[in-house]
């Protein structure tokens, strides 16, 4: 057994709140903070993980998902708040500076952490993402009625459960962007819970609703614009596709592209290839 097939389960406490992760490799690696996608958790990174060299890798559990806590129930979860929870935990690591590796909505987060703070994040790996999604400025008090209304909508619905895992497994397999069985299990192991009646999702509600209100494109360029650490991005021939304008704004920026779903870090076929492309890029 080599030291990236070991694992730790951590804890922080940040702000009052837990955040749990999911360490692999040496304690004396490179240290690398680990974000997961929406509604995604630490598991992400169980098929990748064990392929990085050199590196310690920390997969946080964002807050809402897997085994971290839900922000609090009349709060509402706004991406940018995800900033300072990353910051928190790397300053209880004792890491003044650090690498990122991002996935989606991860992949976002780490791109305001490293234009808010380019001072703390040496390099960076994004996979399926760039920025986080946006609404024109003339749209705004009709973003926030609409989540509002839905919110309250919300409020009075009862969460559902699974009769057993298996269904559960099953439905992650066949969601929005479909993984295979492995990974399934992987995301809902941990993303999982047992109560008396049935299996639910660990995951908040909450993280369901629209946002109440997002940034404009402005202001997501005045972060990419800051970006002063070296940027990987991975991108899927069938993934998502990002904004050839940001891409641009990012100072040092190289980007691959891959065959594969949004996913794609989770695929067997792919994950060998993101390996091969983040050891050559060599995180610091």
């Amino acid at each position: 057994m080599t030291h990236t097939d070991i694992t730790h389960e951590l804890q922080f406490d940040v702000n009052g709140h837990r955040i749990a992760a999911k360490s692999w490799g040496p304690e004396d690696g490179i240290p690398v903070l680990a974000l997961h996608g929406w509604l995604d958790n630490a598991a992400t990174f169980n098929r990748l993980a064990p392929h990085l060299q050199g590196v310690r890798l920390i997969a946080l559990d964002l807050m809402g998902h897997g085994f971290s806590d839900h922000r609090p129930a009349s709060m509402p979860y706004y991406i940018w708040d995800n900033v300072q929870d990353v910051l928190g935990v790397a300053d209880q690591l004792g890491l003044p500076t650090f690498s990122l590796l991002g996935h989606s909505m991860g992949a976002s987060i780490a791109t305001l952490v490293a234009g808010g703070f380019p001072e703390r994040v040496s390099k960076m790996v994004l996979i399926e993402g760039i920025g986080p999604l946006v609404t024109q400025a003339e749209h705004t008090a009709e973003q926030l009625a609409a989540a509002i209304k839905k919110r309250v909508r919300m409020q009075t619905r009862l969460a559902k459960g699974y009769r057993d895992a298996d269904i559960a497994i099953t439905a992650r397999m066949n969601g929005r962007w479909p993984v295979d069985i492995q990974a399934a299990k992987w995301l809902v192991e941990r993303g999982l819970e047992e109560r008396e009646d049935g299996f639910y999702w660990r995951s908040d509600p909450n993280l369901m609703l629209p946002s109440i209100m997002r940034m404009t494109e402005a202001q997501v360029e005045s972060f990419l614009t800051r970006v002063t650490a070296d940027t990987l991005l991975i991108l899927a021939q069938n993934g998502i596709p990002q904004s050839e304008r940001r891409i641009s704004l990012l100072q040092q920026c190289t980007t691959k592209r891959l065959k594969g779903g949004h996913h794609l870090h989770l695929e067997a076929q792919a994950v060998g290839q993101i390996a091969t492309l983040i050891n050559e890029f060599k995180f610091a």
